[in-house]
């Protein structure tokens, strides 16, 4: 791999780069990705460029379609795995997770690349993203490592009881050992609160892991045990009953055995690791490949930055060039960007000369190519037109800004002619040199001497270069000699103010009077300084100005009618065009109109014989009869079609017909139906018998509007009803009524407990918040006010809640998650997020 060669030795901090390398470097998800933005360099192998630029260039893809690219915001084991190099030695258990998250980011990106279809000798289809797949090497993928992690731990990531059958015997043992103290210390708790000897609120506790009662000092005498802690006002004394110091003593020899199993079974798992952590290694440093490629594809999305057209050769020919940190710099003031034009080729133009104004853009110019060029070389987009192509050199070189040294004795011109002896050295036909204000910092005279001499040299060696210059011997010098040409930035003579536009072709003028009058010197001085530099210079220079004014002149009209050119142009084409396919199309219009009478024709059809079948489902209603007709004829009158006179009458005879048919049919259903009313008067409906009245038989109450209840006991003519369930009285059977049926309608009193009960809720539901503090609280305490608040969360519905409880020793933290798995309605439990709380808060799901 051939680097590009590059000065001075700050030449990235000189263009800018280094401020582009912390952009992208902000841009990655993960460690390994910054240290590939790191070791970024340039290069001058067009093959290594090309391939990075069609890497970057099928990300940008990927990030246009917004296709699931698997995440890479991986943590960096490889410090991890390397210390597992040793016989005997393990990585920790919370290192496993990123390892197991580690390895299934590799098989997605494999799966995501289509990599078994690539390399499948049988496949047809063609790879999506072939440049990436190049970087995916074979045996990288370790599903048998994956699958071992996964299957020792649980989803919380730690190592679960399965691990190994001893595993789940100690942490049986342990869970029941817990158990058993625990109800030792809330019998001896409640014992001394019944002796007087604690308080009624007292609360078991945990002091250096160590449960603890705690005690009035009077009496911590009157229960044998360890005296842990006091409170701070001294009133409170914190005992470890003698009771359960054998079952700590016991749990912290299982809490040892638990300890040393896990280690047993983390180094077996490490000796199945170790023959793969080179592949491990490489696997790494991948993902740090395609981090810092992504990062590069989302600058360049950003930067609307483009891969333009590539020769392999020394050749620059960019349109509307913008430099990136400029653009950021002036969005941020709310300022546009002025894009260059910018041409460097052989033979005739491989060096371009800039002239003009103090601020208008030169430097600017020589910064915009030396950065895009390097960001070219490096294999990254540039912000340039697509039209653009680029060419790529085997050496840059840059002087600009001061470089004066007090250590080394050296002025400003010094150090300027230092950095142009390296050009001389560097200087050839795959070189590119950039130089600001050329020949500055010494006697004018001697300073153009000297650098129009170093222009013949660079000449002679045909290298390519960038040149700004305010000196009218080199402005001359590129005007007579093959190789070089004139450029000028552009200024504005009315309004005084420069258009950082670049214009090929002719010397700029530095408008230094222009300058001068506009900064508000004296008019004594400046007529002094014209009459010193002589009618001949100012008219020279007027001469430039006027012939740079006429250039922009022209070439704008030249652009103007270019583009009326090109509007009439097309303007021809359209109307050419439309009238080739307006005579195409007429066969298929007068079809289309054929065809569309048809469909008229045939839905004229179509509602007629609608109107004919809602006449018969209307049963000749005299109203919707005239509806129907009314609808048929402004349909008629709507489609301009009017049908024969002889399928109109057709029509009104069908009609016609099919009235008479249906009011047939309804005079004979009226007469039937009035033989019926007859007979129904002459024989009146015998009235149905009541129902005789049973002990448990639902019940009427007349008088009272109908209320039903149940009939519980007769007592002669008095009988007990039951009303709603909580609610008896006796009342008269004369104003009872047996219902039929088995269910009562809903009682007043039922409607109004249950109505009741839902304004209940639905003021809980109101006023629940979803969060619980509980810091500062008693173990005790806290636990029933959890539970509380858990049971309540469940009655208004919310099935997520924090908990908070603070960091602090972590026995309250500890209180609360050893209660809530016992919770049967808590479905899980986990810290919240860092940003968040972290560990002083628990996030519990029901």
């Amino acid at each position: 791999m051939a680097l590009l060669k590059t000065y001075p030795q700050a030449f990235e901090e000189k263009v800018g780069f280094d401020q582009v390398r912390e952009l992208l470097k902000k841009k990655t998800c993960s460690s390994m990705g910054k240290d590939e933005i790191d070791a970024l360099r340039a290069e001058d192998d067009s093959t290594q460029i090309m391939q990075r630029l069609e890497r970057v260039k099928e990300l940008l893809l990927i990030l246009q379609e917004g296709r699931d690219f698997p995440s890479l915001s991986l943590e960096d084991l490889r410090r991890s795995l390397d210390g597992i190099r040793p016989e005997g030695t393990y990585l920790s258990e919370d290192r496993l997770p990123h390892l197991l998250q580690a390895i299934r980011t590799m098989e997605h990106l494999y799966r995501f690349l289509g990599y078994q279809q690539a390399t499948n000798p049988d496949s047809q289809e063609l790879p999506r993203y072939p440049a990436l797949l190049q970087l995916l090497p074979e045996g990288l993928l370790l599903p048998h490592i994956a699958q071992r992690i996964d299957s020792l731990l649980d989803r919380f990531g730690r190592i679960q009881d399965s691990a190994s059958p001893e595993l789940r015997a100690i942490r049986t043992e342990r869970s029941s050992v817990e158990r058993s103290m625990a109800r030792q210390i809330r019998s001896l708790l409640a014992q001394a609160i019944r002796e007087g000897w604690a308080d009624e609120e007292a609360r078991p506790s945990l002091r250096d892991g160590h449960p603890v009662i705690p005690v009035n000092p009077s009496y911590k005498r009157n229960i044998p045990g360890i005296v842990h802690d006091e409170s701070s006002s001294g009133k409170t004394v914190f005992i470890e009953p003698i009771e359960i110091v054998e079952s700590n003593n016991r749990m912290r020899e299982l809490d040892a055995a638990e300890r040393r199993e896990i280690i047993r079974i983390l180094i077996l798992l490490a000796d199945d690791v170790r023959p793969h952590i080179p592949s491990l290694f490489a696997m790494y440093q991948l993902v740090g490949v395609f981090d810092a490629l992504f990062a590069i594809a989302r600058f360049s999305q950003e930067e609307r930055a483009i891969v333009p057209v590539i020769e392999p050769r020394p050749y620059l020919d960019w349109k509307e060039a913008r430099h990136p940190l400029l653009r950021r710099t002036l969005q941020a003031e709310q300022r546009e960007l002025v894009p260059i034009d910018l041409a460097l080729k052989a033979p005739n133009a491989r060096i371009l000369l800039i002239s003009g104004p103090n601020a208008g853009g030169k430097s600017v110019c020589l910064k915009t190519c030396a950065l895009l060029q390097y960001m070219l070389q490096i294999g990254m987009p540039i912000p340039v037109h697509p039209d653009s192509t680029a060419g790529l050199f085997s050496s840059l070189a840059i002087n600009i800004g001061d470089d004066q040294s007090i250590e080394d004795d050296l002025s400003t011109y010094s150090s300027h002619l230092v950095s142009m002896r390296h050009f001389c050295r560097i200087a050839s036909p795959r070189s590119l040199l950039l130089i600001d204000e050329f020949g500055a910092g010494t006697e004018p005279e001697l300073g153009g001497a000297i650098a129009e001499a170093l222009l013949a040299e660079f000449n002679a060696h045909k290298s390519f270069a960038l040149i700004t210059t305010h000196y009218r011997n080199l402005k001359q010098y590129a005007s007579c000699h093959q190789g070089i040409i004139n450029g000028a930035m552009l200024y504005d003579r009315g309004a005084m103010r420069p258009l950082f536009r670049l214009s090929i072709g002719q010397p700029g003028s530095s408008f230094a009077i222009e300058i001068a009058k506009k900064s508000g010197l004296p008019k004594g001085v400046l007529e002094m300084a014209e009459s010193l530099v002589g009618k001949e210079m100012l008219d020279t220079d007027k001469y430039v100005q006027e012939i740079a004014r006429d250039k922009r002149y022209w070439e704008k009209k030249r652009d103007n009618i270019r583009r009326q050119e090109r509007q009439l142009e097309e303007e021809i084409e359209k109307y050419s065009s439309a009238l080739a396919k307006l005579h195409s199309s007429r066969k298929e219009v007068l079809a289309q109109a054929q065809d569309e009478a048809q469909r008229l024709l045939k839905e004229s059809n179509a509602r007629i014989e609608r109107t004919i079948r809602e006449i018969k489902e209307s049963n000749a209603e005299r109203e919707k009869t005239l509806l129907a007709r009314q609808e048929l004829q402004q349909f008629a009158q709507e489609t301009s079609l009017a049908p024969s006179e002889k399928s109109q009458s057709e029509a009104s005879q069908a009609i016609d017909r099919e009235w008479q048919r249906i009011e047939n049919r309804r005079k004979r259903k009226e007469e039937k139906r009035r033989k019926a009313s007859d007979e129904a008067v002459q024989t009146p409906p015998q009235p149905p018998k009541p129902l005789p009245l049973e002990e448990g038989c639902k019940v009427r109450i007349v008088s009272q509007n109908g209320i039903e209840g149940t009939l519980l006991e007769l007592r002669g003519r008095q009988a007990l009803v039951a009303l709603g369930g909580t609610m008896q009285t006796m009342i008269d059977v004369s104003k009872l009524e047996r219902v039929a049926g088995n269910t009562p309608k809903t009682s007043a009193l039922t409607e109004r407990i249950s109505s009741n009960i839902t304004e209940h809720i639905h003021e809980k539901k109101t006023n629940f918040r979803e969060e619980l503090d509980v810091r500062g609280m008693r173990a005790l305490d806290a636990l029933q006010a959890v539970e509380y608040y858990l049971d309540e969360a469940i009655q208004v519905g919310c099935h997520r809640v924090r908990i908070l409880h603070g960091t602090g020793t972590g026995a309250l933290r500890q209180s609360i998650r050893q209660m809530l798995p016992t919770r049967p309605y808590v479905l899980r439990f986990y810290d919240e997020d860092v940003r968040f709380g972290g560990t002083g808060i628990t996030i519990v799901e029901l």
